[in-house]
């Protein structure tokens, strides 16, 4: 499965490069001091180019487990939404609850922007650790909650995978909810 409808949005799976979304936003796997680095951080700044990394600078930060955003530079998108994944030490210091958190809080920022689409990779899953199946149900459960609630403008949440073991994962939490 690779679709399905929580509240009045639909949360979509694919595979692909998020830099190439056109949607509302993007999020961006980010550090806590919202600086350029590797993998799909290091990706939408080198695409979005250095206007990303201007604003990026001028705030300063953001905790783990909450989001900002930016504008999107070139990319397609018109925000970029900065969330801030925990690094896995073995999943008992709050990692899930901070992974939720940043999920959440970038589809309330969402919110706050008016937006209609949005569209994740897969945070904290590269360099940071957190096991690529744990960290699939941890976002879609994270994602379902937060929908389901009602209220959210949101009608497109999709999150897009780099690899087919990324994919297939998702692909099985979102079947098992």
């Amino acid at each position: 499965m690779n679709r399905r409808s929580f509240g009045t949005a639909v949360v979509e799976l694919t595979l692909g490069d998020i830099t190439l979304e056109r949607v509302d936003a993007i999020v961006n796997a980010a550090n806590h001091e919202l600086r350029r680095g590797g993998g799909v951080c290091g990706a939408i700044h080198r695409a979005g180019g250095p206007s990303i990394a201007a604003e990026c600078l001028a705030l300063g930060g953001c905790p783990t487990g909450s989001a900002v955003a930016t504008g999107a530079g070139n990319l397609a998108a018109r925000h970029v939404i900065h969330a801030v994944g925990p690094v896995w030490s073995g999943g008992g210091r709050g990692e899930a609850e901070l992974l939720a958190s940043a999920h959440q809080a970038s589809l309330a920022l969402a919110d706050r922007l008016s937006l209609e689409s949005i569209a994740f990779p897969a945070i904290s899953t590269g360099i940071y650790g957190y096991p690529i199946a744990d960290a699939a149900r941890v976002a879609l459960d994270a994602v379902a909650a937060y929908l389901s609630h009602g209220g959210s403008g949101l009608s497109t949440v999709r999150f897009v995978l780099f690899d087919d073991e990324t994919h297939a994962a998702y692909a099985a939490a979102l079947e098992a909810l």
